[in-house]
């Protein structure tokens, strides 16, 4: 307890918003919008984990000397980028690259060093490189978009902190060196490309874009209230159900596919786990959709 306690405590310190994730897990332990009694800090509607995220010490040591909570930190309400590196699963292909090896060939490519920062190590064994937003940037989060098996956390995102366990280990800080900025480099491969001119469109697209989101939204829900045992099952399901949208060309698939990853690991997957089979529930759909005007 009380080296979880040291752990939170340095994490504020720094000026990184945390929240309580459950003992010995990756998922949030505050309430679901479905269990919300709207009183207290909710009296004005439900507040999702990520406004609650904190830096105040006297809420911090009331609450992890309560339990021994693993530490969410909020990487968008920090001011962070974090870049996980993560492990082929475990019935992969095992002489598949890993995250880590990705990044380095991007590296490579781009005529980069890897960056030196901040950095942690996974109980999976993968990493996570922390750096500083630039001013006026604002960026989500991204699954594969660098290379696979490197994902980004951003706004609407958070990592599990040093110092949290899990029955595989220990999250621990590898190189303590000073948050670095995100290179240029890597922002100019995040940042979402210029949007195109606005164009009219038919009222049917509007509809359509609409109820797409919609979809999304109410599937990404269902996802994150989703029973622990039937996660993954839900989150095919789901993929499934909205990937018809995209098939319409209703909704970006980038824009879903980023929207489940954080359902999927909010309820409590693994990036790889969300990844792969938000992946398996669109290409699935694709395959399957029938066109608009019979379905």
């Amino acid at each position: 307890m009380n080296a979880l306690l040291d752990a939170v405590v340095d994490a504020a310190g720094r000026g990184w918003p945390v929240f309580p994730l459950r003992p010995g897990t990756k998922a949030p332990a505050l309430h679901r919008a479905d269990r919300c009694t709207l009183v207290g800090i909710c009296a004005g509607g439900h507040v999702k984990w990520e406004q609650r995220a904190t830096t105040d010490r006297a809420v911090i040591v009331r609450c992890w000397s309560h339990k021994p909570y693993n530490i969410g930190l909020a990487t968008g309400p920090a001011g962070l980028i974090v870049v996980d590196l993560d492990r082929p699963k475990a019935n992969s292909n095992q002489d598949a690259p890993d995250g880590a090896e990705n990044l380095l060939a991007l590296c490579e490519r781009a005529g980069q060093p890897v960056p030196a920062t901040w950095t942690v190590r996974t109980p999976s064994g993968g990493t996570h490189l922390y750096f500083t937003a630039p001013d006026g940037v604002r960026l989500g989060n991204t699954a594969g978009k660098l290379a696979p098996l490197v994902d980004t956390r951003g706004h609407g995102g958070y990592v599990v902190a040093s110092g949290s366990t899990t029955a595989a280990g220990t999250y621990k800080v590898t190189d303590p060196s000073p948050v670095a900025e995100l290179p240029a480099w890597l922002l100019s491969l995040l940042q979402p490309p210029a949007p195109h001119p606005v164009r009219l469109r038919m009222p049917g697209a509007v509809r359509g874009g609409s109820a797409a989101r919609a979809a999304l939204h109410a599937e990404c829900e269902a996802v994150r209230q989703a029973p622990a045992k039937q996660a993954n099952n839900t989150l095919n399901r789901s993929a499934f159900k909205v990937g018809r949208f995209v098939a319409w060309g209703d909704i970006p698939r980038q824009e879903v596919e980023e929207a489940f990853q954080a359902a999927g690991e909010e309820r409590g997957l693994t990036a790889a786990e969300c990844r792969s089979t938000i992946r398996s529930g669109l290409d699935s759909s694709a395959r399957t959709v029938r066109a608009r005007e019979t379905a």
